[in-house]
């Protein structure tokens, strides 16, 4: 996991439209909660996708942007966001390039840990959380990147977990 206060590494994948996304797109608009998963339509991953589409609203009112990466191509992200109705943008890695970057790979180099960055418009990871099984976690700490967007909270640290 990168550290809180890292600069987040450039990249450039393609979305679920097969379309060329870079980091720097992607935070054109105000800071972002970049958050990588292992699979799409996996019961884990898409009860995670669905909890940050219920919070979409809330993280678009107080400036934030939202982005997912996993393995999976594009095509196969475009049927996820159209099964569960996701508003934001799914990137395509399968190669795991920009996941190894973001030192999110799985045990000898299988799979994605679960894994959730608040990145601000400078680059700079201002927050971060790891919890590959506990999905609440993640949505908790989408809510404090709200919170804290819109002023109601003071900026926590990591919450790294194995």
């Amino acid at each position: 996991m990168l550290a809180i206060g890292a600069r987040a590494p450039e990249f450039t994948l393609p979305d679920q439209e097969g379309e060329s996304v870079s980091l720097s797109t992607l935070l054109r608009h105000g800071p972002l909660i970049l958050y990588f998963y292992p699979a799409d339509f996996t019961p884990g991953c898409s009860r995670e996708a669905c909890a940050i589409r219920d919070l979409h609203a809330e993280i678009q009112e107080v400036g934030l942007d939202v982005a997912g990466v996993s393995p999976q191509s594009s095509a196969t992200h475009r049927a996820f966001r159209a099964k569960y109705h996701l508003p934001f943008t799914l990137l395509s890695d399968t190669d795991k390039f920009v996941i190894g970057m973001y030192d999110v790979l799985g045990p000898l180099g299988f799979g994605v840990r679960r894994a959730t960055y608040l990145i601000d418009q400078a680059r700079y990871i201002r927050a971060a959380v790891l919890a590959d099984f506990r999905i609440g976690e993640h949505r908790e700490f989408i809510r404090r990147a709200i919170a804290l967007s819109a002023g109601r909270a003071r900026p926590s640290p990591t919450v790294p977990k194995a």
